[in-house]
């Protein structure tokens, strides 16, 4: 089993895809079940009657309780057992493990590790999100047969876009232009410039550029699965670079990623502009990111297989693995610190 850090608030899911009927996930190796109760929280509990241990998700939500679908054992939104069909006695050990949740940004989050610590203030937010002069849309759980640190990777590393997403999010421009990065308190920062080049696909069709442009990519990355890119576009020579966003098209591409367990991730996408649209010009820029991240799901998938194939192949570093190197060496190092608080 892969050691995942588990006092952290990990995305599970869409809230829009939760609601009164009982619904199975998995994250870092573990089942839970989630549904919502009568007053509208988000209740996860693990997926496991302690009977004959037949996942929850297989019963019934009757008002605010789970009936086991093998025999009939119920138990409360705490995990307290409140029902042995056939005895009055009810078991001191019939509990069930419940996580704590909250709501943000249009995803249930949820607490894998000590309850005590899950504070809903610590959720990962982003301002321009609630901001009345940005819009945002949600867009997909896509699921990806490849480790989330694999996904962590690709959102640490801009250099790729100029590759892989030739038709809508890179092009040759940015080719041999350096990345730089800086290692923060659990974050990763990796950032480029390329200036006075054409505009990317995505820019050339949403953003009216008559000419040149100065394009920005910043990944940011929240150790252990948020990846939040601030990406845009000024016309040549108006201060970008310097500051001035004045008139720009400016997309931040947040990326929840959720470990489901070593070789399966899933990452639930949606991007925050700094432009109103119709829904017609939001279908359509959805459909570019979709495109943009199938062809991430390729290249992760892919490489997963020869990792498997090729196990203890010496793979070479060159000069853009340096954020990502750094990056796993953060996620390590607070699994190894909360190891050593539990022992």
């Amino acid at each position: 089993m892969q050691n995942y850090v588990t006092n952290t608030w990990y995305p599970l899911t869409w809230s829009r895809d939760i609601g009164r009927e009982l619904s199975a996930h998995r994250i870092i190796e573990k089942d839970v079940v989630l549904f919502r109760s009568t007053e509208g929280t988000v209740i996860a509990m693990e997926d496991a009657c302690p009977h004959r241990l037949l996942p929850l998700s297989m019963g019934k939500l009757k008002g605010d309780h789970v009936e086991c679908g093998y025999h009939g054992v119920t138990f409360d939104c705490a995990g307290s057992c409140v029902r042995v069909p056939g005895q009055d006695m009810v078991p001191a050990n019939a509990r069930v493990q419940t996580y704590p949740t909250h709501e943000n940004m249009g995803l249930v989050w949820i607490w894998m590790g000590d309850p005590e610590l899950a504070d809903p203030a610590t959720v990962f937010d982003l301002e321009q999100y609630h901001d009345p002069s940005w819009t945002s849309v949600e867009g997909d759980a896509l699921h990806i047969r490849a480790n989330y640190l694999s996904l962590a990777d690709n959102l640490c590393d801009p250099a790729h876009v100029s590759f892989v997403h030739q038709t809508t999010l890179g092009n040759a421009a940015g080719e041999d232009v350096p990345v730089q990065y800086a290692q923060e308190e659990g974050k990763m920062l990796t950032w480029r410039w390329v200036n006075d080049a054409p505009p990317i696909p995505l820019f050339a069709k949403f953003g009216n550029f008559k000419g040149n442009v100065d394009r920005w990519h910043y990944y940011h990355y929240y150790a252990p699965s948020i990846a939040i890119i601030d990406f845009g576009s000024a016309d040549t020579g108006t201060g970008a670079p310097e500051g001035n966003r004045d008139d720009c098209i400016q997309i931040f591409a947040c990326h929840f990623m959720t470990p489901v367990d070593q070789e399966n991730s899933i990452d639930h996408w949606l991007h925050v502009k700094n432009f109103k649209a119709d829904e017609e010009t939001n279908l359509a820029l959805s459909a570019s990111f979709r495109e943009a991240f199938a062809e991430d799901k390729a290249i992760l998938e892919a490489i997963e297989i020869n990792e498997n194939k090729y196990r203890g192949r010496k793979k070479i570093k060159i000069a853009i693995d340096a954020a990502p190197r750094r990056m796993r060496k953060m996620v390590e190092q607070m699994s190894a610190e909360e190891s050593l608080v539990e022992a």
